[in-house]
């Protein structure tokens, strides 16, 4: 039987994840998606991390065109708070003197 998108939800819906804001563990069905990249509709050959209900709302949702791309070159998560932020902060420079 082909599984369609909505019974890989349902499939799905047990599954606990962890929140990527605050480090609790829920069930999938009470959590919301976060694709990284900013297009979480699509889904081919992608993985997604989750936030809890609670730290969507609080999440700003304004566009952040851009953002995303800075954070993976400065080196977020793979490298140590002073080096992030001082990459950040020369990137962020960067890219205002650019406009």
């Amino acid at each position: 039987m082909m599984k369609t998108a909505s019974t890989l939800w349902r499939d799905n819906s047990k599954q606990q994840v962890t929140c990527i804001a605050c480090g609790e563990t829920f069930d999938r069905e009470d959590a919301r998606e976060y694709d990284k990249h900013g297009d979480r509709w699509n889904r081919e050959g992608k993985s997604f991390e989750y936030l809890c209900k609670p730290c969507h709302r609080e999440c700003c949702h304004q566009n952040r065109d851009g953002l995303e791309q800075v954070l993976v070159t400065a080196g977020g998560g793979r490298t140590d708070r002073k080096t992030f932020l001082r990459r950040f902060c020369d990137l962020m420079i960067d890219n205002n003197n650019l406009q």
